[in-house]
């Protein structure tokens, strides 16, 4: 049976017993972008998992609309000895969904397990000389060198977050999967009801204190649930789902697709929003261990060849407002972002010189094996237009249709193609992740690091401008650094950028407090 077919069946047989809560006001009804497939938030960086896990664990900081940190399970901070000393305490009535009580070693242990998965969490442990929990309350940082942005690092609400888990768990190995899903959130997760690839339930957690001061905002804040219950359900086919939602049968739906906005535009009943203005920033990710991309001169004959306004026109159709290109290496928009060396990314596309500039890179006809989830709509679109480019390059394209969680596990495959492994893969990323160097683990050039992520960049220089970004003294001197780092990407081409786009949201007139950002599940109501 094929996936698809088997996921839209156990949504129908799902949608019984949601209808039947339909007019429940302690149920809220969710529909993800795409089927929750892996469970740790430490482990992958898929944002649908990053949802998950701030519904279930909580961060030591959160991070509001403007990217400013604030405390969320720590009291507050005190920093000593020259900026080398900082001291957080945990704030009262902290506890883990199996009721014990949240301590500063699970948390010590939850930072160590979180900082090998995560390129901001890397750069803040190549600071610390010690970690420690000195008492029951107190999480200790004794620093190298002063590292300002250590709560930036903690509150971060990009993938991976800084999940908090019992150190029971924290201490599994980074890159194997937690067993077991306890966290202190407001929400615990119901293994129990959990059916693989259709459903999710999240239950409310009694013990869970918000706090006491700030204003909701993202990841920031109080955080105050008013539902009983969250249920995801995954339903694949984007008309299946408008349905849903226009029959009240779900209350919102986390990735409306364009073809359908109009028409819930159109529904007094529905609300269509953009929640997070930074948007998409889209990519190709290919693989340097492999021919042909292990060659740089055929990495930046990618770049001459792909229009990103065509990849965008796939997802969002000629509203050009929705979109927005050229896309270099940082979100448009935000300080780190220039326009510096993109012109091969600007004008008409000349196939004809792009063709002879792979012959002359050297190509030898090797099989390019490009991995693209048919279960994520707008992965699946720019796929079959990257396919097409990469065809008209001159490229021998074997084109891997696969589902995104076979696909997050396959792209970690180090093996040469003929052995299942792969060349490129299309992915998506939040702006938010893409706003400075700390976090942008794509931009990374760590690739002999075990940790690196798939793709395996390797560009001393680019490690060598992210430290010094790092230690820059003022923002002029961290853009100066940044536009340096979108030269050395241009010529390294960690990954090819396919452009920005704007992602609506769509859910029942009758819910209020959504917040901007991505989907969170507090501070929402039914009026």
């Amino acid at each position: 049976m094929h996936r698809r077919s088997f996921l839209a069946g156990t949504a129908a047989a799902l949608a019984l017993p949601a209808a039947v809560r339909a007019q429940s006001a302690t149920t809220l009804r969710f529909i993800p972008q795409i089927d929750l497939a892996f469970l740790d938030p430490h482990w992958t960086t898929a944002y649908v998992t990053r949802n998950h896990g701030y519904l279930v664990f909580d961060t030591l900081y959160g991070m509001d609309g403007t990217y400013k940190v604030s405390p969320q399970m720590v009291e507050g901070h005190t920093v000593e000895n020259d900026g080398k000393l900082w001291k957080l305490t945990l704030r009262e009535g902290l506890f883990w969904h199996d009721g014990t009580p949240v301590l500063a070693r699970d948390c010590a242990a939850s930072i160590r397990r979180w900082a090998k998965r995560d390129a901001f969490g890397d750069a803040l442990m190549l600071a610390t000389d010690e970690l420690s929990s000195p008492d029951d309350k107190t999480i200790q940082f004794r620093l190298k060198r002063p590292f300002a942005l250590l709560p930036d690092a903690l509150g971060k609400s990009a993938s991976p977050m800084c999940a908090m888990m019992p150190e029971r768990l924290a201490n599994t190995d980074p890159f194997k999967q937690i067993t077991e899903i306890v966290g202190s959130g407001p929400y615990r997760f119901i293994a129990n009801e959990r059916v693989a690839g259709a459903r999710n339930v999240y239950q409310r957690f009694e013990k869970y204190q918000p706090r006491t001061s700030g204003t909701p905002d993202w990841t920031a804040g109080p955080k105050v649930t008013h539902f009983d219950r969250v249920e995801w359900t995954t339903i694949p086919e984007a008309a299946t789902a408008a349905a849903a939602l226009s029959n009240n049968e779900q209350d919102w739906w986390e990735y409306l697709t364009y073809d359908l906005m109009a028409s819930m535009q159109k529904d007094p009943n529905i609300k269509v929003a953009i929640q997070d203005p930074t948007g998409g920033v889209e990519m190709l990710r290919p693989n340097q261990l492999q021919a042909p991309f292990n060659n740089p001169a055929i990495r930046r004959a990618l770049i001459a060849g792909f229009d990103q306004a065509e990849f965008m026109q796939a997802i969002v159709g000629d509203n050009t407002e929705m979109f927005h290109t050229p896309l270099g290496f940082f979100c448009p928009g935000t300080p780190m972002a220039s326009m510096a060396g993109l012109e091969p990314m600007q004008g008409p596309r000349d196939m004809a010189r792009v063709k002879e500039m792979v012959k002359a890179a050297g190509y030898a006809g090797e099989k390019v094996v490009l991995m693209v989830p048919s279960d994520y709509v707008t992965l699946k679109a720019m796929g079959d237009v990257a396919a097409d480019t990469m065809g008209r390059m001159g490229l021998n394209v074997d084109y891997i249709a696969t589902d995104w969680g076979t696909m997050l596990q396959r792209r970690n495959k180090k093996d040469p193609v003929a052995a299942g492994g792969w060349s490129a893969f299309i992915t998506g990323w939040a702006g938010t992740d893409h706003i400075n160097p700390a976090g942008h683990i794509a931009l990374r050039g760590n690739g002999n690091d075990p940790s690196a992520w798939p793709g395996w960049c390797v560009s001393p220089k680019l490690e060598e401008l992210r430290n010094a970004w790092f230690d820059a003294p003022t923002l002029e001197a961290q853009q100066k650094i940044c536009v340096d780092m979108q030269l050395q990407a241009m010529q390294d081409v960690p990954y090819v950028p396919l452009g920005q786009y704007s992602q609506p949201t769509a859910y029942r007139a009758s819910l209020t407090g959504i917040l901007n950002g991505f989907a969170t599940f507090w501070n929402v109501k039914r009026s």
